[in-house]
């Protein structure tokens, strides 16, 4: 598990996929071979450039081979998941999980469809399984919050996301969690203090312009308001069209 990479699945609130993707040289992607391993990188390679149905057949190859090898089925089901086939992504990690019992980023991919589905006290025991077999993962905490907040647990939220910050301070998606909990506590200063830092870490996060321009609008600062929700269209999200109505008819402007 040690090449291990994190990939963003974006939901409302966000969450995080392992993406268990070795690193296999370019030069051998043309190259036919016997080994599962090689298609399980090649595999890998594709699934990092985007073509998902070569991954898959790949991956396919390197099953056939070796039919436990644990890892190919973990990166296929996140393949699946990326092509929005989500039950065979969850027989996938079903399958990795048979085979090796302590596969973590297994447990917490799993947890992340099951968020996907509203199915988050399935989250919840995913993520909890994750961190028995290791209890220092941010991401299982991260997403254990989530599900928490999703569920209205907003006290168990913010401790698990505080989890997360501790074993990994870097991590910009607890700060978003934690704001958008602190904001469903009216705490709205606690919450723009935690979306500063989530753009602090990641000034890219256009979900999180979105969200402190929210704050801003229910403290009646609607010129920062205007301010993030732009950026965030310039980034390229959707802003809810309510949201932009009720902006425009509390400012008396349009943009």
């Amino acid at each position: 598990m040690k090449n291990s990479l994190i990939k963003s699945i974006w939901v409302i609130p966000p969450i995080v996929l392992f993406f268990l993707f070795s690193c296999a040289p370019s030069q051998q992607i043309q190259v036919e071979s016997g080994d599962a391993k090689f298609y399980y990188s090649r595999g890998t390679e594709y699934g990092k450039k985007g073509q998902y149905d070569l991954a898959i057949s790949d991956f396919n190859k390197a099953l056939e081979i070796n039919p436990n090898y644990a890892e190919a089925y973990g990166n296929r089901g996140i393949v699946y998941g990326r092509k929005g086939q989500h039950d065979q992504e969850i027989s996938d990690y079903n399958k990795a999980i048979e085979i090796n019992p302590r596969y973590a980023a297994a447990y917490i991919n799993r947890g992340i469809c099951y968020l996907g589905k509203g199915q988050y006290d399935l989250t919840i025991s995913d993520s909890n399984k994750a961190l028995e077999i290791d209890i220092r993962n941010p991401v299982a905490y991260n997403n254990r919050g989530v599900a928490y907040y999703h569920k209205g647990e907003y006290d168990q939220a913010i401790s698990d996301v505080n989890k997360a910050l501790e074993i990994n301070p870097k991590f910009y998606m607890p700060y978003y969690n934690r704001g958008r909990a602190f904001v469903k506590k009216e705490k709205y200063d606690q919450a723009i203090s935690d979306f500063n830092k989530a753009l602090e870490i990641n000034p890219r996060y256009a979900a999180c312009y979105c969200d402190r321009g929210y704050v801003h609008y229910l403290k009646r600062d609607y010129d920062k308001s205007w301010k993030d929700i732009n950026k965030a269209q310039e980034l390229g999200y959707q802003v809810p069209p309510k949201y932009l109505d009720d902006l425009r008819k509390a400012s008396g402007r349009q943009n």
